[in-house]
């Protein structure tokens, strides 16, 4: 029986922030696969590699967890005043899915980068001055969340500078630094606090009435306290991922939290939205050790935050759950405010499994609800790789 050639297909491998996904040009995609739907998702599942009942991800570009099974697709700005349109595509390991439902935000420091070299930067705006770095404001659309993302991208000699001495937790090697400003994170759809309040109670079968805290900034995420659940909000890894109780207790409390979100009917259909919303516990800041080794002192943070992403705690943190994290943290009465000190501020540093994150965030009550005018942070970007990926011309 005659079996269908691999089909080759220009792309770029990157890393941004403490992600890696593969990045294409829309309009280097097999036609079929330009626009939404089961091509598209079959085209990059088979890129990935999945669905994997191994969950290695050996026959694919993905690397077996929520942060390396991602895919992006760019292409010139359909918006006025924007370079670029940005796609996410969260790639299941073990399901036949790709979920479409939110952003990444650490690969969006990558996606300003991709920009510029892929030429969905006006030439004129970018600097040919020698050997003198200079910063490239990146206009982003995030399609997804249908949100404005600035990224702030070094230019030398033309060309993005991508080797630098800033240092980024949970990413082994320093890199050039890019500043991303997420403008308006809230839900621009609907409130930022979906319940009305900073602070519910979430009823969870099997657990309990937990104290939660539910907020629609940079990723939808749901907030609750580490010591309600058992833990103190220093875990790593393996004390979570090692255990399928505990993991089927924060799936539990992430579909209820989702269905008191209205992000979903039931708890039954969260098992096709994986990537919305997370879930997070944060407790007040102590001293540990991070993944690496590495001495985190309570003066070092204002608070600890673990967070989950695809059913596993991640092994630093989400870029948009960091957002959620530094909007929540300026608002006062919320889980994550309360765990910082309850204080007013305008940034907050926590600490995850790799160690510490900064990020800047501004909120104000008008009217009685909750807004963000945008969330700060600094991430790193380069290209591991670029060529063409392959895969059999009949997967898709």
């Amino acid at each position: 029986m005659s079996q269908a050639p691999q089909v080759k297909i220009p792309a770029t491998y990157m890393r941004g922030g403490t992600s890696k996904g593969v990045f294409f040009r829309l309009e280097d995609l097999p036609e079929r696969a330009q626009t939404p739907g089961p091509a598209r998702d079959n085209l990059l599942l088979r890129v990935i590699g999945s669905p994997d009942p191994y969950v290695k991800q050996t026959d694919g570009m993905g690397g077996a967890t929520s942060s390396t099974s991602k895919t992006v697709i760019l292409c010139k700005s359909t918006q006025p005043d924007h370079d670029v349109d940005y796609l996410f595509g969260q790639v299941s390991i073990d399901k036949p899915f790709v979920d479409w439902s939110g952003n990444c935000g650490n690969l969006t420091a990558a996606v300003g980068a991709f920009a510029i070299s892929s030429g969905y930067v006006d030439k004129e705006r970018i600097p040919d001055n020698g050997a003198v770095t200079e910063i490239v404001t990146v206009r982003i659309w995030q399609a997804n969340i249908r949100k404005t993302i600035i990224a702030k991208v070094p230019v030398t000699n033309g060309e993005v500078q991508e080797t630098g001495d800033f240092e980024l937790d949970g990413v082994t090697f320093p890199a050039a630094e890019v500043q991303v400003e997420f403008m308006d994170p809230a839900d621009g759809e609907g409130a930022m606090f979906p319940t009305g309040n900073l602070v519910d109670d979430l009823d969870v079968p099997g657990v309990g009435t937990l104290k939660a805290t539910m907020i629609n900034a940079g990723i939808p995420t749901v907030f609750i306290n580490a010591d309600a659940v058992g833990y103190n909000g220093t875990e790593l890894q393996d004390a979570i991922n090692g255990n399928p109780e505990a993991l089927a207790m924060f799936e539990t409390i992430r579909a209820c939290g989702a269905v008191k979100m209205g992000l979903i009917q039931n708890i039954e259909e969260a098992a096709a939205r994986q990537h919305t919303p997370k879930v997070a516990f944060v407790a007040p800041p102590a001293d540990y050790s991070a993944s690496s080794g590495k001495a985190i002192t309570i003066n070092d943070i204002d608070l600890v935050v673990r967070a989950l992403s695809m059913g596993k705690l991640h092994h630093a943190m989400m870029g948009t759950a960091a957002v959620a994290i530094a909007t929540a943290a300026a608002i006062p009465g919320t889980l994550v405010n309360l765990a910082a000190g309850g204080s007013d501020r305008t940034s907050v540093t926590f600490g995850h499994p790799s160690g510490t994150l900064q990020v800047g965030a501004e909120a104000k009550e008008v009217n009685g609800q909750w807004t963000a005018k945008k969330a700060i942070m600094s991430r790193s970007a380069r290209i591991l790789m670029e060529g063409w990926v392959r895969i059999p011309g009949d997967s898709f």
